[in-house]
């Protein structure tokens, strides 16, 4: 896989840095967790739902000789994902300046909702708090309602677990020409600004004129909608470019020279009403029937289970399932020579594999003991029906 012997270190955090963290994985990287010991842990890793491919070992960085394990194991890491907040490593003896130091190759990745510097570098926050801060929140919503959150999805994972994870790709390419490591501060609030560079860019031309909810792209136009039918389910359209909305029309049995012009914004609440009252006359399966073969950009809104059974996605193999049975999406992009190979195993337990990865760090068992005894560290054996 293209990230084969890369050698990463996660710290344990909520969502975005596991996201990194599996990123890696998934194309080939050695991914190993760093969790804290399984009685302070269970509460936050319980929510670890991206352990894919990770292994786990449960170390104390609040005992000395924790922090001195985790310092060790930087020698000879190639990656740290760090997702506390700003100045916790530094008060552990753990910050940038001193494990750089003595592994100039690490790429020391820092992800935090609002940066490491700045006025609330230091503060709390969540990806509705970091969506507000970038100016994206006040763009998603519909007209004369407040702006509205999509779910954790844009600065939570985009905005910072995607984009932590392409910042250490591009420092690992960098890496190979200059030698060197370096940090990278990936803040939430920035990373999903930068996504929302198209929206920045577009303002002078036209696109976002009207109040939130009343433009092309944000809910205002009927041709760039979501639709109930008939049986309680839902249909996309995204019918923009006049040869597709020519289609979109026919389709719901319209005659394009009885409506209004398609970009007259003064017609579009009226064209919505009248195309919310014909999508709800059939089923989904029926207008899906209608629209499948065309090009009137026109989609079957899916639920997960829908989803992952649809022909298209099945032909694609778009969505996997492990040892478990559980089903979730097939890592992306698709490479055509190194592709992911995303484990099928189940997620591993805190410290299940605390004294592997010693051992592979180059910790004797005498040493691995002595941290035990000294419960720096958490060890696990499994029973064997696990």
């Amino acid at each position: 896989m293209a990230l084969s012997g890369v050698r990463v270190l996660e710290l344990a955090g909520l969502a975005p840095a596991p996201l990194c963290g599996m990123i890696l994985a998934d194309f080939g990287a050695q991914v190993v967790r760093v969790d804290r010991l399984s009685r302070a842990a269970a509460a936050s890793v319980q929510g670890d739902v991206q352990a894919r491919g990770k292994r786990s070992l449960a170390l104390d960085l609040k005992r000395p000789q924790g922090t001195a394990v985790l310092r060790r194991l930087c020698r000879r890491a190639d990656v740290l994902i760090e997702p506390f907040r700003h100045g916790v490593m530094e008060r552990l003896g753990l910050g940038p300046d001193v494990l750089l130091q003595e592994n100039p190759r690490l790429i020391y990745a820092r992800l935090t909702g609002f940066g490491q510097t700045g006025k609330y570098a230091k503060s709390a926050g969540h990806d509705i708090n970091y969506l507000a801060l970038s100016g994206v929140l006040s763009k998603l919503g519909r007209k004369n309602e407040n702006p509205y959150a999509p779910v954790n999805l844009l600065a939570d994972f985009a905005g910072g677990g995607v984009m932590c994870a392409l910042g250490i790709v591009i420092t690992l390419f960098e890496r190979a020409r200059s030698g060197r490591g370096q940090v990278i501060d990936a803040s939430m609030v920035e990373g999903v600004a930068y996504l929302s560079s198209f929206l920045w860019k577009s303002q002078k031309v036209g696109l976002w004129n009207e109040p939130r909810g009343e433009n092309l792209l944000d809910s205002g136009a009927p041709f760039y909608e979501v639709y109930r039918t008939s049986d309680g389910k839902f249909m996309a359209v995204g019918a923009i470019e006049p040869k597709f909305y020519n289609q979109l029309i026919k389709g719901l049995g319209l005659n394009l020279d009885e409506l209004p012009a398609q970009m007259s914004l003064f017609g579009w609440p009226e064209m919505k009403k009248k195309f919310a009252s014909i999508f709800a006359q059939k089923t989904q399966a029926e207008w899906c029937s209608i629209f499948g073969n065309t090009d009137a950009c026109v989609t079957p809104v899916l639920s997960f289970d829908d989803a992952a059974s649809h022909q298209h996605n099945k032909e694609r193999s778009s969505f996997i399932k492990n040892d478990q049975g559980e089903i979730s999406p097939r890592p992306a992009p698709l490479l055509s020579r190194t592709p992911a190979v995303p484990s099928r195993k189940r997620d591993p337990f805190i410290g299940e594999h605390t004294e592997e990865i010693l051992l592979e760090y180059g910790f004797t068992k005498q040493e691995i003991a002595k941290l035990y005894s000294d419960k720096a560290i958490e060890l696990k054996k499994l029973k064997a029906n696990l």
